[in-house]
């Protein structure tokens, strides 16, 4: 699961870089969200949680917000969501 979720976090990241006329250099499971070298702020992510639980139907933070940096971190907390 946690390719699969690499792959749906890279084509959303994408598609809100190109909304913004943006490029979305090659990501890895690494790549640091804000402050690094994604072009997205903090709505830009927040848009990306929403997409994301809309695509998969999981919300792994239901419970409460659990932090990440790095899209590897976030597609693990999918993982262990599902």
């Amino acid at each position: 699961m946690t390719d699969a979720m690499l792959a749906l976090i890279a084509e959303e990241l994408g598609r809100i870089a190109a909304d913004k006329g943006e490029v979305l250099p090659p990501l890895t499971a690494d790549s640091v969200f804000l402050g690094g070298d994604l072009p997205i702020d903090s709505l830009d992510l927040a848009t990306l949680l929403v997409v994301l639980e809309q695509r998969t139907g999981q919300d792994p933070f239901r419970a409460g917000f659990r932090q990440f940096t790095t899209v590897g971190e976030l597609a693990a907390l999918y993982t262990v969501a599902a």
